[in-house]
């Protein structure tokens, strides 16, 4: 499941398509809006994310192709924020389930990473002093 929303996400729903009979490990990364950018020493007020989404879930494809054969992945769901959201609003939820905890653990942190440096999908962070679009990877 790949669910770019600009809605809140429901994190269960996200849980919940991930599960499989066949899995021992379920495995979810939450991403939330913090209230403070320690390398610009600025407090958050919001983030705001935009994607262009066609080629968004194209490559998220893609990275849940490649964990899935490196994983043996037996099922997934990723959600990911398109609104304006607060400090402690959820961003991304990504769950996946395999036979076992280490490849889980290692799946949604290898899908978090791609996802952050390859799926076009652009934050614009506001702080108290101003704003500034940056991608959504550091």
């Amino acid at each position: 499941m790949i669910k770019l929303t600009d809605k809140p996400i429901d994190v269960s729903k996200v849980i919940e398509a991930a599960k499989h009979p066949t899995a021992g490990g379920l495995n979810v990364f939450i991403g939330t809006v913090r209230d403070f950018h320690k390398q610009k020493n600025k407090r958050v007020v919001r983030l705001e994310f935009e994607a262009y989404e066609p080629m968004a879930i194209t490559e998220i494809q893609k990275i849940a192709a490649v964990a899935i054969d490196r994983w043996d992945i037996k099922a997934w769901a990723i959600s990911h924020s398109l609104a304006k959201l607060n400090v402690g609003e959820v961003a991304v939820v990504i769950a996946v389930s395999t036979a076992h905890r280490k490849a889980s653990f290692e799946a949604c942190q290898f899908i978090i990473d791609q996802l952050k440096e390859k799926v076009p999908i652009w934050k614009k962070e506001i702080f108290e002093d101003g704003e500034e679009w940056v991608s959504a990877h550091p």
